[in-house]
């Protein structure tokens, strides 16, 4: 029998894992949060397709099977601490209530990490958020690792057609704030996608996982690179945003435990993913 693999949040990177462990064989039903994103899932092979809250009891009542696996992958539709607090941590919560025998995991992000030194931080290294969301994210977190979840804390996420940084320097919006000496923590989406998927069989519940690329980039190598790649002079240097989720913090997040159960990024650095994905636009 195939296993039975739920992804909650099968969007930008859902989708690509759900195709993805079809392909390995997973029999893979989707969740969605509106009716307009499960229309974009009806030419693909899924097997049931959810739609609503993950965090709302009502669109629970229509899950009707128990599933091997059970894929937290949702987005806060760049919302602030109620929306953290609903596809989160009551997310969370009624994963764990209606799924109690599945393999769960829950993707969370570096953001939690509110270190500013500049050093490199692992799974082991204290998670004290400096945001609001970021401390709602935590809870989920413990919520989720108290009930033998696995926990993702991904980077900063990056793809074909949703590069933040890069597009704002391809459209000469880009501010390099402070004195660019602050890390990005990056992940291409079809690693993120790849990471998970492998986690699925890999790793030990009820840890933490860090899920980014080999390299953390300071804002001034990021925009050193582009500005080679792209031929365009070097953004200019502009205050710090407070209102950014990681803006506001500084680390250098490491992989190596995720490497050790035999995973590994397909783009490094930032700038294989984005040759990549340029190429791909030709």
């Amino acid at each position: 029998m195939p296993a039975k693999t739920l992804i909650i949040g099968c969007g930008y990177v859902g989708l690509p894992l759900g195709l993805y462990l079809h392909e390995l064989g997973h029999e893979i039903s989707g969740w969605v949060h509106s009716s307009d994103s499960a229309c974009l899932l009806a030419d693909h092979p899924l097997h049931r397709i959810y739609v609503g809250s993950v965090g709302d009891q009502n669109a629970w009542n229509s899950v009707d099977e128990n599933y091997d696996n059970v894929i937290h992958c949702v987005s806060s539709g760049k919302g602030g601490v109620e929306a953290y607090e609903e596809v989160f941590l009551k997310g969370v919560m009624m994963v764990n209530t209606h799924q109690p025998e599945a393999r769960r995991i829950f993707v969370s992000s570096t953001s939690v990490y509110g270190q500013t030194h500049g050093r490199v931080v692992t799974e082991i290294s204290l998670a004290e958020p400096i945001t609001e969301t970021g401390m709602v994210l935590r809870e989920a977190e413990k919520v989720a690792l108290d009930a033998g979840t696995i926990v993702v804390r991904s980077g900063a996420i990056y793809g074909p057609t949703r590069s933040a940084l890069f597009e704002k320097f391809r459209k000469g919006e880009a501010i390099i704030e402070g004195d660019g000496t602050n890390f990005i923590n990056q992940i291409h989406a079809n690693d993120l996608a790849t990471a998970l998927a492998h986690l699925t069989s890999a790793g030990e519940v009820g840890q933490i996982y860090n899920a980014v690329d080999d390299t953390p980039v300071t804002y001034n190598d990021y925009y050193t690179w582009c500005s080679r790649f792209l031929h365009k002079p070097m953004p200019a240097h502009g205050p710090i945003n407070p209102q950014k989720k990681r803006g506001l913090t500084n680390k250098q997040v490491s992989n190596a435990k995720l490497r050790a159960t035999d995973w590994s990024p397909l783009y490094p650095s930032f700038r294989e993913g984005l040759e990549a994905d340029c190429a791909a636009e030709v």
